[in-house]
């Protein structure tokens, strides 16, 4: 089990580097894309939770429990991303002001990020601990967000005065982070009875909260009608992928 767990992680990790893509494509292309892939991670993520996490979690453990759990995992997630966007605008200084907090701004999204995909790796190693099955769903729902996630903090490291190599190179650091939440969890799961429903519970709640505070509401702010059509089509279409790749894991 711990192989299948590296070799998700791994792979998460490398999602990093597709901030490459900037090298051949241009900003303007890029920024037609990103909430398509937004609306499609969107979807993915509150499938996952809702039709393979939340049931395993209640499976081996109780309603009660797991409905408990998964609010705490929404509490310490909004808690986490209000510290540090408090560190970032405490002062009343916002990204609006470029000149002065970009490079604090770019390395503050590094130590976020960080944190981001340590959590990622203990939420893939909870999912392969329960089952092969909940593992693959978690890991597929985890690298659809983190493409659209990983172009974004490269613009932001860009942004910030990193050039691209050296962007790549922070962010494949970030991204390795990962691979230490995944062993942390697997080898607390030998130390700590019954840690394999709280994970589960726990990553769902992280899921639907991505999903609801962080993608969801980007979309929101298109006016376009058709453009808004195909965001919703592009939601459910990641909430179809889920859903096939559930079933037929399933059987």
């Amino acid at each position: 089990m711990l192989l299948y767990i590296l070799l998700a992680v791994i792979i998460v990790s490398l999602i990093s580097f597709i901030g490459i893509i900037t090298f051949f494509w241009n900003k303007r292309f890029i920024d037609k894309i990103i909430f398509f892939l937004v609306s499609f991670a969107c979807g993915a993520l509150l499938a996952a939770a809702f039709f393979d996490l939340i049931p395993e979690a209640i499976e081996h453990s109780s309603v009660e429990y797991a409905t408990a759990v998964i609010l705490l995992g929404i509490v310490v997630f909004f808690i986490l991303e209000k510290t540090f966007y408090w560190f970032h605008c405490h002062h009343g200084e916002c990204a609006h002001h470029h000149k002065s907090i970009i490079k604090p701004f770019a390395y503050l999204n590094l130590v976020g990020d960080g944190l981001h995909n340590f959590i990622d790796g203990m939420v893939i190693s909870g999912a392969f601990l329960t089952s092969y099955e909940v593992g693959i769903v978690a890991s597929i729902a985890v690298i659809l967000h983190e493409i659209p996630q990983e172009v974004g903090d490269f613009g932001i490291l860009i942004f910030g005065g990193f050039k691209k190599s050296r962007a790549l190179l922070f962010n494949f650091f970030s991204a390795l982070m990962a691979i230490a939440g995944a062993l942390i969890a697997y080898f607390a799961s030998t130390i700590i009875e019954g840690i394999e429903p709280f994970l589960i519970a726990f990553a769902a709640g992280n899921f639907i909260y991505l999903a609801c505070t962080d993608l969801m509401p980007q979309l929101h702010h298109e006016k376009r009608f058709w453009q808004n059509f195909k965001y919703v089509i592009f939601f459910l279409l990641g909430i179809g992928l889920i859903w096939i790749v559930n079933s037929l894991i399933s059987h």
